[in-house]
């Protein structure tokens, strides 16, 4: 690992909630922050991995791995409307699928009830953005107007390494989503910075929940994340790069 001149994510302005998963169970699963929030384990048990971003143990992700904050819990993550700026950052160590797909990291994103706002993803390759960052959003909920998905979402240039620590991100500020590779803007044509100018979808009281490692899709959890999560935070701006290059490991 490169730390360089790491800051403490708590100490950037605008920041929500941050978890850096050390401590016992409880404070393993709560963030950081003015949104304390506790994810939940969806699937019976919590798995540590034996190395983390912040400290020894990290948030270890595979397939049928997920974790929530319920909507109604999490009214800070609730980025919609007025309220439609965002960054959010993830620490990570990616595993190999068994097979490509794409890899849902954090957000309020349910594409089975049209209820997408915003997700930090990897490998969103219908866009030409395969094993890049990409940091999708949207202001209808539903599909791209015209398409068969939602095809609204920052790609970058760059493939995210397997087996590597990595800083991945996404921004947004009402004009334009951009993806973050360990704190550079990995700039990739007008497919980053992706032009999309407006305010997120607004789901009402029954929006998506705030999911870590997957999204629901075609009436069911999937899009796995597949590796090690060493931090996640989110911010209620879009952050600049010197601020992202000053919480990046890597940068």
């Amino acid at each position: 690992m490169k730390m360089g001149n790491l800051k403490n994510p708590l100490k950037i302005d605008g920041l929500l909630s941050f978890w850096n998963f050390q401590g016992s169970d409880r404070e393993f699963l709560r963030a950081g922050g003015p949104g304390e929030y506790e994810i939940e384990v969806m699937d019976g048990d919590i798995r540590r991995s034996q190395e983390g971003a912040f400290g020894p143990n990290g948030l270890l992700l595979q397939d049928k791995v997920w974790y929530r904050v319920p909507r109604k819990e999490c009214p800070l993550l609730n980025r919609c409307g007025d309220n439609s700026e965002l960054t959010v950052v993830a620490w990570i160590k990616r595993y190999r699928q068994e097979r490509e797909t794409c890899e849902a990291i954090a957000g309020m994103w349910d594409e089975t009830r049209k209820k997408r706002q915003y997700c930090l993803f990897l490998n969103i390759n219908i866009t030409g953005g395969r094993n890049s960052v990409s940091g999708h959003v949207s202001s209808v909920g539903g599909a791209t107007p015209g398409c068969k998905y939602c095809e609204d979402v920052s790609v970058g240039a760059t493939p995210v390494p397997y087996d590597k620590w990595q800083t991945v991100a996404f921004t947004y500020d009402c004009k334009f989503a951009k993806s973050y590779l360990n704190g550079k803007l990995d700039e990739f044509g007008k497919k980053n910075p992706y032009p999309y100018e407006g305010k997120l979808f607004d789901g009402g009281f029954d929006g998506s929940d705030f999911t870590v490692g997957a999204v629901n899709r075609s009436g069911e959890m999937g899009n796995w994340f597949r590796g090690i999560l060493g931090g996640l935070a989110v911010y209620d701006k879009a952050l600049s790069e010197k601020e992202l290059e000053r919480i990046s490991y890597w940068a």
